[in-house]
């Protein structure tokens, strides 16, 4: 028990860890080394100073929804475990981990949302062919795919926990 206990604590903070990278990293969509674009900025590579220059994105309705889905599914893991942690000390023998599976269910379908979001939605999101043409995924954008079946089984796992001692 005390195994399964550290595995799913340690699976949740790993996922934790990346659904917040996936959310605050800027490298959503690339240009290679030259343009980087996340939720919040687009930066470019200045060659003459040799350093990033970053400005706001336009901001679309669709990525105003993924902005709220991807900090939703961080606000949602937070809570999860912080309820954990909370029902670790409190609960009683023999109960069930139930809010903390839900809050980590809904964090991963949340985060499942966003992602399909952008990835229909990227040319409304993006406003640029050239963009859109050149560019491709960056790894945030790979790592908040990557949350979506980790929050989901942590979740499940939490469901089904027992709380034993």
């Amino acid at each position: 028990m005390a195994f399964l206990l550290m595995s799913v604590t340690v699976l949740h903070l790993i996922t934790l860890a990346m659904l917040f990278i996936a959310t605050m990293e800027k490298s959503w969509w690339t240009l290679g080394d030259i343009q980087n674009t996340d939720l919040w900025y687009k930066c470019s590579y200045d060659n003459s100073s040799g350093t990033w220059l970053c400005a706001s994105v336009n901001e679309s309705e669709w990525l105003q929804s993924v902005q709220a889905l991807m900090i939703l599914s961080v606000i949602l893991s937070s809570i999860s475990f912080m309820v954990f942690l909370g029902q670790l000390f409190t609960m009683s023998k023999g109960g069930l981990f139930y809010f903390t599976g839900l809050c980590q269910l809904f964090a991963g379908f949340a985060a499942f949302a966003a992602v399909l979001i952008y990835t229909f939605q990227k040319r409304e999101i993006l406003q640029n062919d050239t963009e859109l043409e050149k560019g491709r995924f960056g790894y945030c954008y790979i790592l908040a795919w990557v949350c979506v079946p980790l929050l989901l089984v942590s979740g499940a796992l939490y469901v089904h926990l027992r709380k034993r001692a």
